[in-house]
């Protein structure tokens, strides 16, 4: 497989230190999520269904999903995004914790809608899309990036970890395009399911 590569600026930017606390514990407000999806650029792209726009119509966003369900979109998202932002030479748009729980309560995206993670697709996941080419888990894999078992959120907050997935977005999608690789996709459950491998793995695992 030629995905790990992708998954590799990711996990060393993701390594112990590299974030913020998580958010288990700050509520979003959708109110603030509005104003922030205008003031982050998104309204830009993301128009309401039947005006033109240059990405999904905002229903499509703004339904309601699981928060890891929408964290999957959120990576999914970012290689077109990148691209777009860097031909027009605008930055990226950077999001506190406090900002993505607003965000995601604007759109909807709850945790409790989450299914119960399916552990053993979790792992088939990671191997699927390539982790242990460059990551190691346990001390058994690869030895490119950090073992998986150090990510500092420990995989407990899906704010947290779509916080952390956004902000290191751009070194991620050029690192992607430099070398030519396939970008990982996510769909339906498989970020909670991978997500919960890792986070029941960790926990499992002495720090």
């Amino acid at each position: 497989m030629r995905l790990a590569p992708a998954l590799v600026a990711f996990f060393l930017l993701a390594a112990p230190g590299a974030g913020s606390a998580t958010a288990a514990d700050v509520p979003g407000d959708p109110a603030r999520g509005r104003g922030l999806f205008a003031d982050k650029g998104c309204a830009r792209c993301h128009h309401p269904r039947g005006q033109p726009g240059l990405g999904p119509a905002l229903e499509e966003l703004r339904r309601p999903q699981g928060a890891l369900e929408l964290a999957g979109r959120l990576w999914n998202h970012a290689p077109a995004m990148f691209a777009l932002l860097k031909q027009e030479e605008r930055e990226w748009p950077r999001i506190s914790a406090q900002e993505m729980a607003d965000l995601m309560a604007y759109l909807q995206g709850n945790p409790a809608r989450d299914p119960v993670p399916d552990l053993s697709q979790g792992q088939v996941l990671l191997v699927r899309k390539g982790c242990l080419k460059c990551h190691s888990l346990r001390g058994e894999g690869g030895t490119v990036g950090i073992d998986l078992t150090k990510y500092h959120g420990r995989y407990a907050s899906p704010i947290a970890w779509a916080t952390t997935i956004w902000n290191h977005s751009p070194q991620m999608a050029a690192h992607s395009a430099r070398l030519g690789l396939l970008y990982p996709r996510f769909s339906g459950e498989e970020m909670g399911n991978l997500v919960g491998f890792l986070h029941a793995t960790t926990q499992a695992s002495p720090q």
